[in-house]
């Protein structure tokens, strides 16, 4: 440590400059992580955020909901099968609506739920959904944006549908786009062949090969692979993944190159240490603290940046940061901060004193 912060003291230039690249890699790892979790909580909110660990979905929909097809038998079929309240019919649709007397469009993602399920979302403002009443919706609290508001009516031009606005709910969007809840009658009235996409199943309360083996054509999925099949999920989080990954291999890189620079530049300063007695794992102990001193510190100054810029970006950037992930990413990153010092730790130990000390500088 002595070793350490005497080289702080005497090159503070260097050692700035490199701690600032240090920070930018680090700060830019924890932006693109956080826009990550932005669009997946974006793309899938409304799912994640339901109360339910599987889905009984068509067998040949390739896992996508948008595809799947439940027809009313196969949903009596089901109902007969497991206790009350443990399965549920679910119906989604994209739509374009818009607020009744403007021209204004707004895309969005219908659900169809039974009010009085676990699938009802969590009401902010307003009204819940029941079961009971007609033409009313719960909507995404975003659609305020668009000027909605409780009270109003938003229409489907497609279908001549309109309905109330009773209640916004926050955090429901599904494909990028809020969510409008309805209920079950409403979405009977909606879809002119009678259909739901999915039945959402409470597995603690059933045994999933019971249904399967007596309902044809079906097959039964969890949440996740619910999740990684909606439309674009799995392509959108791969890519920015593949970006923080190739982040991570240039940070390595780069400070593996600034210290092993730094390190032949101070050859000769190791073979007089080592000639006055330091052994080699006493250096290569200053070069390993040297390292993790800096790399806490950008990790540190990279991450209260991070909070100041979700902070500042607008509500409408998907952008959101996670304790645990940025756990993770740290840690990760002050590994692949001590992995690329090995390569200066070799040169420390190739040092011959002699050979250092009488060499011309």
């Amino acid at each position: 440590m002595f070793l350490t912060l005497r080289e702080f003291r005497y090159s503070k230039l260097r050692y700035f400059l490199i701690g600032c690249i240090m920070i930018l890699i680090a700060w830019l790892v924890f932006i693109i992580s956080g826009l990550a979790q932005g669009l997946a909580a974006d793309n899938a909110a409304a799912i994640d955020k339901m109360k339910v660990d599987r889905f009984l979905i068509q067998s040949d929909a390739e896992q996508k909901l948008n595809r799947s097809v439940i027809t009313p038998k196969q949903w009596q079929n089901v109902s007969a099968l497991v206790p009350k309240n443990a399965a549920t019919p679910f119906g989604q649709k994209m739509l374009s609506v818009s607020k009744n007397g403007t021209a204004h469009k707004q895309d969005v993602a219908l659900f169809a739920i039974d009010a009085a399920s676990s699938l009802a979302p969590k009401v902010l403002e307003g009204k819940s959904l029941t079961n009971t009443t007609k033409g009313e919706v719960v909507v995404n609290q975003s659609l305020k944006e668009a000027g909605i508001q409780l009270g109003d009516f938003i229409q489907d031009f497609e279908t001549d549908q309109k309905w109330k606005v009773v209640g916004f709910a926050n955090g429901q969007s599904y494909s990028h786009a809020p969510v409008i809840f309805i209920n079950l009658n409403d979405w009977n009235r909606l879809t002119k062949n009678l259909y739901y996409n999915a039945i959402a199943l409470q597995v603690n309360q059933i045994d999933p090969s019971s249904i399967t083996g007596k309902v044809k054509d079906v097959t039964i999925i969890n949440k996740d692979q619910l999740l990684q099949n909606i439309p674009g999920f799995k392509e959108e989080q791969g890519s920015l993944t593949m970006m923080i990954t190739f982040l991570f291999v240039i940070a390595s890189f780069v400070q593996a190159v600034f210290f092993y620079v730094m390190t032949l530049q101070k050859t000769h300063q190791f073979g007089v240490l080592k000639a006055i007695g330091a052994n080699t794992s006493y250096l290569a102990r200053s070069l390993i603290t040297q390292v993790g001193l800096l790399t806490i510190i950008a990790i540190l100054c990279s991450l209260v940046f991070s909070y100041l810029t979700q902070m500042l970006l607008p509500s409408n950037i998907p952008f959101q940061l996670n304790i645990d992930t940025d756990i993770q990413f740290s840690a990760l990153f002050l590994g692949v901060s001590l992995i690329g010092s090995l390569l200066s730790l070799y040169q420390i130990a190739k040092v011959d004193a002699l050979e250092a000390i009488g060499r011309i500088e």
